[in-house]
């Protein structure tokens, strides 16, 4: 089958094309033909050994990039009961761990899988993963963001921020978003009820007495945010890295505060996606679709830091 094996840390050129063996999947195992693959940041910090997960990954040979994947089930394992063959499934799989999903077939745990709403295509499901399992974990699992709650969401033009604001409106919270001016309009598009030029206006001295942050940036933009918040309230911050100066603000004014979450593999929660997107509550913009073949240029794309909303590569 065909494979993209990252063939050592670095540039986009390790990304190697081969052809290596279809999976054999195990009694929890189905196999999956992907139709298309989600391009997330955490692609490039592993590829460029930016991510602590790459050290978890060093090991592997090959090694092969990549966790979002919609597609067709070929083949299930003796205990798989969820799943059939020909069923349309999409899901994040093996976060945190080796997901292999830059392939032409993937060996992935029923459990990390649910069925793709029919309204919706594979490059939509493969959008549709791991940044919008971020959101809701972050809501759900790290944090409990409820109705009524005014939440701010920062780089909400991004692949977690777009699926952040449209599931905090689901939830019925007051949305605050941060944005360029240029992506103002799409960031209202999704929900928001205001949104923040971050690069003109200082988002700290506009709004205040809040219950809930997602932070998105890092630096200082953490110990801004902090200042926002009430007593009590709830940061998430996705993985940007954080100083002990950050936890002794936090824990200064007694906030509920993740420093580091991490989205995890569960066909539980894919399941609500789905049904989220089944009803058109949750909609993926895509701005960029790529070919297979075009991995390095999806890469380059995803590393500019620049993308509105998803970047998924198709086969």
């Amino acid at each position: 089958m065909k494979a993209i094996i990252l063939e050592k840390f670095g540039g986009i050129e390790n990304l190697q094309y081969t052809e290596i063996e279809k999976p054999i999947v195990t009694a929890n195992e189905v196999l999956v033909k992907v139709k298309a693959i989600g391009v997330n940041p955490v692609d490039v910090k592993v590829r460029t050994r930016q991510a602590p997960l790459a050290e978890d990954l060093a090991n592997y040979d090959p090694l092969i990039l990549g966790w979002d994947i919609s597609g067709e089930v070929v083949a299930t394992g003796t205990d798989v009961a969820a799943f059939e063959i020909g069923d349309e499934v999409f899901g994040i799989v093996n976060f945190v761990g080796h997901g292999k999903a830059y392939a032409e077939y993937v060996a992935a745990p029923a459990a990390h899988l649910a069925l793709k709403p029919a309204n919706i295509s594979h490059t939509e499901a493969a959008a549709s993963t791991l940044a919008a399992l971020t959101a809701w974990q972050a809501f759900h699992s790290y944090g409990k963001l409820r109705k009524g709650d005014r939440v701010l969401i920062h780089a909400a033009a991004g692949g977690v921020g777009h699926f952040a604001v449209q599931i905090a409106k689901h939830i019925g919270a007051q949305v605050i978003a941060t944005s360029s001016a240029a992506n103002k309009d799409f960031v209202k598009s999704l929900g928001a009820d205001e949104v923040i030029d971050y690069r003109n206006v200082r988002f700290e001295e506009v709004v205040q007495d809040l219950d809930f942050v997602l932070e998105a940036v890092g630096g200082a933009n953490f110990q801004k945010s902090v200042q926002v918040l009430k007593p009590f309230g709830t940061i998430v911050a996705l993985p940007s890295g954080h100083t002990s100066a950050d936890e002794f603000s936090a824990q200064e004014k007694q906030l509920h505060a993740c420093y580091f979450m991490s989205v995890y593999s569960s066909g539980g929660d894919m399941q609500y996606i789905a049904s989220l997107l089944q009803q058109g509550v949750l909609k993926p913009h895509i701005s960029h679709v790529f070919e297979f073949e075009d991995m390095a240029k999806a890469h380059q794309q995803v590393e500019s830091g620049h993308t509105v909303g998803k970047v998924v590569v198709q086969l």
